[in-house]
């Protein structure tokens, strides 16, 4: 299962995340997508989150089972710490 979350982004771009996936909550998407539909996906949310966020996090195979990906204005990123993955915030 993979998960989008979308603050402050177009609703054009709400729009085109909602032709696969399904909004559970008001920027929050759940869905079950193939490799090549969710790097696609992740391409298109890169070029047009403009001043929003965005966050993907997808299977991965590691000790967590997911990996997180981030785009936008965003003071958190994620960091791998030993193989797992933390969340850091930036400073500033």
């Amino acid at each position: 299962m993979t998960v989008v979350v979308l603050v402050a982004a177009a609703p054009g771009l709400r729009g085109h995340v909602t032709r696969w996936m399904v909004e559970v909550q008001a920027g929050v998407f759940v869905g079950v997508l193939s490799l090549r539909i969710r790097d696609r996906l992740w391409d298109l949310l890169q070029d047009r989150i403009g001043d929003g966020q965005a966050v993907m996090i997808e299977p991965a195979h590691n000790e967590q089972g997911w990996s997180m990906r981030t785009a936008g204005r965003d003071r958190w990123s994620p960091a791998d710490f030993d193989g797992l993955t933390l969340v850091a915030r930036a400073r500033w």
